[in-house]
Order: C-alpha cells, then structure tokens, then sequence
C-alpha cells in the first residue's frame, strides 16, 4: 500500500511543479480598447501608439520572464454599445486578464464587465469622477475632473475673474467637468452666467459659442473631449469672444491664432529619457511624444512592471493577481511620472498652463487636495 502512495506524492509533485513552471512562463496578454475610427480617432492613434511602444520595448527586452507580451487592440468607436462589444471579444476570444481604456463613457459602460469577468482596467486618460468607484477592478492612473478642476478652479477665480460661462460637451466627461467646476467656482465666490451642452461628434458649434459670447463673461470653462480645431476655427469667427479655460482635455486647443492666451490645467506629465523619446520619434514619424502616447505607455508599463513581479513569483497572470500586485507595489515611478496609489485613483501634481508665442507656459503648480 506503500509504494502507491509515494508514487501518488511524486505524481502530485511534479505535477504541482510543472503547474508552477507553466504559470511563471504564461504570455501576458494586454488588450487597448480604444477610439480607432470615428471623431475621436486621432487621439486614439496617439494611445495606441504609446501602448504599442511600451509593449515593442518590453519584448525587445524579454517580455515577461522570457515570455513575449501580446497586444490586442480593439475599435471602441467611442461609443459605450460598441465597447461592451469590443471588451466581451477580448474576454472571450483573447482571454486578456487586464486592457488599457480610453474615454470616460466607454470606462464606465466596460466597468461593470470588468468586476463580472475579473479583468483589470487601466485608465491613463478618463477622468470623470463616477470613474473612482466604478469598479474594485478600474484603476485610474491620473486624478479624476474634480481634483484637476479644483486646482484650475481657485487660479481662475483668484486671476482671471468671478464670472463665467460653461461650454461642455454633453457625455459623462463633459458633464463631469461643468459641474465639478461650478461647485469648485461658487463655493470660491464665483458666479456662472450661463452655460451651454454641445454633443459628442458635433462640427458646427456656432449657435452655442455666439450664446455664450453673449452672455460677457470674464471667462469660459470648455469641456469637451474631440473636435477642438473645428471649435477653435469657429471661435476665431467671433470677435472678442472672452478667454477660456479648461483642463488637460484642452490640450488640442494649442496652437491657433484664436486660443491665444488661453489657460488649461494639465496633469504633470514628462518625456521619457532621450534615447526612449527619440526612438518613439523614429518609429512614428512624429515631432515629440504627445501626452496620450506618454500617459498611455506609461500605463501599460505599469501592467507589465506587475506581470514580471507576478512571474517572478510563479503566480497566474490573472487580473485578480494584476490588480493586487499594481496595488502592492503602490508606487511606479518613471521619468514620466511617479504614480502613486493610495487608492484606485492616483494623485498627481497639476500645471496651470498658458498658450503664449508658441509656447504652453507653466504659470504654477499645485497638488491636489484628497476629497
């Protein structure tokens, strides 16, 4: 009766130790939900080049305990129907444990899949604040509107004025954005005159600006996620239509004769090394390395950095592990950013920048203040 059971423990230990073996060695699969086609398509070329990147240079390296990296890439369209659809073909066909996402509609209508299937969600972008408990498996790699809004907010009212008007795009990032400004703006003294909804994909945005140049405010908050050269062409047809201001979603604004002098608070965000930056250059054909393409490769390295600690461990690549280990390590830092996760959404320092002469310059920076 002996010599079965020893045979048995043997069996069992080696089958335990090829499991083991078989874990440590897994590919890492990461799926990029982003806009590939339709209004929002530049940005989501932008990101997924910064995924691309991050995982080019990961394999170029050794992957993952040897192991190469795959990317699954996926078309969202910017649309919440076509992402559910997108996310339920990576989980099923692909089996990703973790996926990159883009735009905080499409967040918030994945989230609830991502807590049903247990797959880890990165947000290096979304910032509407409903974003900071959507799901135990979304974690936000930037602040959300309010912790941004409240550091453009009191430079806005303390600077440029106490009256202003709302431009926002009528989709969950938008609305985020007009109202944790007006909380943040009335709560200082401040008092907003009017305000005005344009719709996600809208070219001709004429009627809501000439309503809010009317309404001669010291100033205009904008919130809106696409279409900023349309809008900034279009402003430039009115005369003396006021300043505006916005957050790191106005980014595209830069650059035109009409924005001259605008304001934008952005989420402090560095190139990579120079070797780093300008093999990025190399590869795409581009003049630098956008905030998307950092913020999006810096995220995916931050699944990766996971990974390796997970494989090093000869523990499964699931998104429940990815997620507890992201959440472990706590603090990634990079030239990029030094992210850190007190909770599922980090913290970061927050620019107040101007467009003058070609230039976006940093008037100040401030913290956030946790809520």
């Amino acid at each position: 009766m002996l010599k079965p059971r020893i045979g048995g423990l043997i069996a069992a230990a080696l089958i335990s130790a090829y499991a083991s073996t078989a874990l440590a060695q897994e590919t890492l699969k990461v799926g990029a939900l982003l806009p590939l086609t339709g209004p929002a398509a530049p940005i989501g070329l932008e990101q997924q080049q910064g995924v691309q990147f991050a995982v080019d240079l990961a394999n170029a390296q050794g992957g993952v305990n040897g192991k190469p990296i795959e990317l699954v890439l996926d078309d969202s369209q910017g649309k919440p129907d076509q992402a559910v659809l997108a996310f339920n073909r990576m989980a099923d066909l692909d089996q990703v444990p973790a996926l990159i996402t883009a735009f905080s509609s499409i967040s918030l209508a994945i989230a609830p899949l991502a807590t049903r299937r247990e797959i880890l969600v990165m947000n290096p972008a979304a910032q509407t604040d409903k974003l900071a408990d959507a799901s135990e498996f979304l974690i936000n790699t930037i602040p959300l509107v309010n912790a941004e809004s409240q550091v453009m907010t009191k430079y806005a009212f303390e600077h440029i004025g106490k009256t202003a008007s709302l431009l926002y795009e009528n989709a969950a990032a938008g609305i985020a954005g007009r109202d944790d400004f007006r909380n943040h703006f009335e709560a200082l003294g401040g008092k907003v005159i009017a305000e005005e909804p344009v719709e996600f994909g809208q070219t001709n945005y004429r009627a809501a600006l000439l309503k809010i140049n009317a309404s001669k405010p010291d100033f205009v908050y904008i919130a809106i996620t696409q279409s900023h050269e349309t809008m900034a062409d279009q402003v430039g047809q009115i005369e003396g239509f006021p300043v505006a201001v916005g957050n790191t979603f106005s980014r595209p604004f830069f650059g035109y004769p009409s924005t001259e002098g605008w304001y934008q608070s952005a989420i402090q965000s560095n190139n990579p090394e120079t070797r780093t930056l300008e093999a990025f250059k190399a590869k795409y054909g581009t003049k630098g390395m956008g905030f998307f393409a950092r913020e999006y490769f810096n995220a995916t390295n931050i699944v990766i950095e996971a990974a390796k600690a997970l494989s090093a461990e000869g523990k499964e690549l699931s998104g429940v592990n990815l997620r507890d280990t992201v959440l472990k390590i706590k603090t990634f830092k990079s030239p990029i950013a030094e992210i850190t996760f007190h909770t599922s959404t980090a913290l970061r320092p927050v620019e107040i920048q101007q467009y003058v002469k070609g230039t976006r310059k940093v008037i100040e920076v401030a913290t956030p203040v946790a809520q």
